[in-house]
């Protein structure tokens, strides 16, 4: 009698000679630190962490490790808090069902751990960057990033790209002293620029640093290209990210109806996202263990970036707000942008890019000792804001600011095409 074949055991008719575990000798490697309690000598200590503030409230205890402090510094956030009301991919679906920015957080955290245990490296570390990834995130996913990155990029010159403003969001509109490390990895996280090995760039200085994030807001993909982080927790975090969305964008595509089980060139369909878990996962581990780098194997870059290119081809350019929604959704980004700027010019404090977001970032920072020094650059305070933004924030205050916009949103029930 034929047995019920499992996701795991299926094979990927691209990737045929990827294997789901390690090898004999690796998992002796793995099993033999783990044994030792220790951490492996590339591994980021809490010794090392740097801080702009020195501050005795920031020291780390045998409790609250250094890297520890950082993860508990980001979940406490407003934007940490409003990641669960941002698109991942798919915008205005009532499907409780898809994947939001917070869980995607949440996975790209699950894989960098299991990825960081077998290497032997800083857990603390990899929590805190994975949790803060995308707190710079814009509403309506990668679409809304270009959306508001047009606008901007057409008023200042400037570049947005949501991994430099998630730095921005926890290094000076929150102030919360944040490592350079955990920054480190945040601002070099993105997922968009794969590569087959990562070696640590040896930055170990916020005066560096800050010249980096200069330059990304001045160059934009030019400079972000080019990132590398300063430490393997931070390499680790970035080919997570890129593991944790291919296959999990896949099973949303498929539960949305956009495509099917079998549009898919490996012939795995939504198993295609625990194939990636043990695959990618294993092949990263195999590649880099006892190594001062992370690194795939060749087959493994090449099935991570065909399964990436498919999914741009198949999902991405035709999600809703990427397709028939594009150009409305787009107007409405330049148009609340110079609805905000406005509003800072006549100063009154009643209308919500003061109430909602100018205001209560002073009252966070006065706390630390510091000030959101808005008026030195409007443009930047109208982005920090529109950014902030979940879907539904956005999409009320195009409805209450733009009699239209009632007409360019879909209206869309849990019970289309079912009854209550």
């Amino acid at each position: 009698m034929p047995t019920q074949e499992t996701p795991d055991a299926r094979v990927n008719r691209m990737a045929p000679g990827m294997p789901m575990q390690v090898s004999a000798q690796v998992a002796e490697q793995v099993r033999a630190l783990a044994a030792t309690g220790g951490l492996s000598p590339f591994a980021c200590k809490n010794s090392a962490v740097i801080r702009r503030d020195v501050t005795q409230r920031d020291l780390d205890t045998c409790v609250r490790p250094a890297f520890v402090r950082d993860a508990e510094k980001i979940v406490h956030t407003p934007a940490y808090n409003r990641l669960n009301g941002k698109t991942q991919v798919f915008s205005f679906r009532q499907n409780d069902d898809l994947t939001r920015r917070g869980l995607h957080e949440q996975l790209v955290g699950r894989v960098a751990r299991d990825i960081g245990r077998a290497l032997g490296l800083n857990l603390d570390l990899i929590e805190a960057i994975s949790l803060g990834h995308d707190l710079g995130h814009t509403p309506f996913g990668h679409a809304g990033e270009r959306f508001l990155h047009d606008v901007y990029h057409e008023r200042t010159g400037r570049w947005f790209r949501h991994n430099v403003q998630s730095v921005r969001v926890l290094d000076v509109l929150e102030g919360r002293n944040v490592s350079l490390q955990t920054l480190d990895g945040v601002i070099c996280h993105n997922g968009e620029f794969e590569r087959q090995r990562f070696e640590t760039s040896g930055l170990n200085d916020f005066d560096t640093f800050d010249r980096v994030v200069e330059g990304c807001w001045e160059s934009g993909d030019k400079a972000i290209a080019h990132l590398r982080p300063m430490t393997l927790e931070g390499c680790v975090m970035r080919i997570s990210d890129i593991i944790a969305y291919v296959g999990k964008d896949r099973q949303d595509a498929i539960r949305a109806g956009l495509v099917g089980e079998k549009d898919f060139e490996d012939g795995l369909g939504g198993a295609y996202n625990a194939w990636a878990l043990s695959a990618f996962v294993t092949d990263v581990v195999e590649s880099s263990i006892g190594k001062p780098y992370v690194a795939m194997s060749e087959e493994g870059f090449a099935e991570l970036s065909r399964a990436k290119r498919e999914n741009y081809q198949k999902i991405y350019g035709s999600a809703e707000v990427n397709g028939d929604f594009a150009g409305p959704v787009r107007e409405l980004f330049s148009a609340l942008y110079e609805h905000e700027l406005n509003a800072l010019a006549a100063g009154d404090e009643s209308a919500a890019i003061f109430a909602h977001h100018i205001l209560p970032l002073g009252r966070r920072l006065s706390y630390y000792g510091r000030r959101y020094d808005w008026e030195a650059d409007p443009d930047q305070c109208v982005v920090d804001f529109i950014s902030a933004m979940t879907d539904d924030y956005f999409v009320a205050t195009c409805e209450a600011l733009f009699p239209k916009a009632r007409e360019i949103f879909p209206s869309r029930s849990y019970f289309d095409g079912v009854r209550a």
